[in-house]
């Protein structure tokens, strides 16, 4: 195995059991390592400290264990059914909910590995070449791991770094598609899940309790569901009780979903209406309408050389949102940019209340689900995060 040494004072992350290794940290190589091989890295003072994957970039290595054993076939199904059982002892699935994360990379001990549950079907995605180079095994694994899961379709193609020499091709490695495949169901409601052509892995099911919660605010309220993707917030706030509900995304293929699943739950929906246009044209001209608004854009920064337009335009939105809202109402906002910390998400919706000259209150302080764990040595794998906020 090839051993990667490190500087003297950069191993002190890894003694907190922080799980990368960055380029910057490294001080040379017994040899030169392929992209996705198994490396062994020391101390300055040759001490092991931890095995992981090797890939060129940022983050050189991704540990995949701070103790000297063996990484085989018998380690990852270890680490599989610990997050398995994890997922069980939190009550998932139930006769409610099919749909859950089994595993959430750092956060289950298996960086670069995240794989959602759509009923019968495991969508398994691949961030790292190490991760993608043993995908077959991880594959068999998963079916071994959970009864329920007959076919897993592996979706890596968007989420593989661009110097991969292997593409990723997605596609199945355990089973076939059928028709009925892509429905499944969350707390009771159905939903079309398009992880062949839809975004991750064809729904966001780390909104799961946060969607839950807008329902039980939706009763009698004109609800507004920006970048609504395939309409997740909106058929909880119908079930809710909502006297109106209107989902806005950009994407017309996105938009057709959210008709579609509302069809399924509700069938033909007079208090539902769909628009696929662009989000500040749309909320530039909304004035006092609606009493519930749900903000959930897509990551405004993918890395950290994007931090300031990103924060920049959480500022814009929010203030659209602040000056638009009907007096009473209740703002759903969210940042889905591991780029952007708590407080910095926090610091930009509260400068554009403040821009409003609204008076503002803060509900509830939201996060990811239990399905989504963060590593507490791995801060930066609490990427959601939401404030639900009382405008008047």
């Amino acid at each position: 195995m090839i051993t990667i040494t490190l500087k003297s004072g950069k191993e002190d992350n890894i003694r907190r059991f922080h799980p990368w290794i960055f380029s910057g940290a490294i001080k040379k190589f017994s040899a030169e390592p392929e992209e996705g091989e198994l490396v062994r890295v020391e101390s300055s003072n040759h001490e092991f400290l931890a095995l992981g994957h090797y890939q060129i970039g940022s983050i050189a290595v991704r540990i995949l264990s701070f103790t000297d054993c063996p990484i085989d076939r018998a380690f990852y199904k270890t680490k599989i059914e610990a997050a398995a059982t994890m997922r069980r002892a939190m009550g998932l699935p139930d006769e409610q909910t099919n749909s859950y994360r089994l595993v959430h990379g750092e956060g289950d001990g298996l960086p670069g590995m995240v794989v959602d549950i759509y009923n019968n079907t495991a969508v398994f995605q691949a961030h790292s070449i190490g991760i993608h180079l043993i995908r077959e095994m991880l594959a068999e694994l998963i079916t071994e791991t959970v009864n329920e899961v007959t076919k897993v379709y592996y979706k890596s193609e968007g989420t593989m770094p661009h110097k991969a020499k292997e593409k990723a091709h997605d596609g199945y490695i355990i089973g076939n598609f059928e028709p009925t495949d892509n429905i499944a169901t969350e707390n009771g409601l159905r939903f079309h899940a398009d992880w062949r052509e839809g975004q991750k892995t064809g729904f966001f099911l780390d909104q799961r309790e946060n969607r839950s919660l807008l329902e039980h605010y939706s009763n009698g309220r004109n609800v507004l569901n920006m970048f609504c993707y395939t309409g997740g917030f909106s058929f909880y706030a119908l079930r809710g009780g909502a006297k109106m509900v209107h989902s806005v995304d950009a994407s017309d293929k996105a938009i057709n979903l959210v008709k579609k699943n509302i069809e399924l739950n509700f069938g033909n929906e007079p208090r539902h209406e769909a628009f696929a246009t662009d989000a500040f044209k749309f909320m530039d001209s909304i004035d006092d309408r609606y009493d519930l608004i749900i903000l959930d854009p897509p990551a405004f920064a993918k890395h950290r050389d994007a931090l300031h337009n990103a924060l920049v335009g959480y500022r814009r939105l929010n203030a659209l949102a602040f000056k638009k809202i009907r007096k009473g109402g209740i703002l759903f906002t969210f940042s889905c940019s591991q780029a952007v910390n708590r407080e910095q998400f926090r610091l930009a919706v509260f400068s554009a209340a403040a821009m409003s000259g609204r008076h503002v209150r803060i509900l509830h302080q939201l996060t990811q689900p239990i399905d989504h764990p963060v590593n507490i040595y791995h801060p930066e794998g609490e990427y959601l995060k939401g404030l639900v906020l009382y405008v008047e």
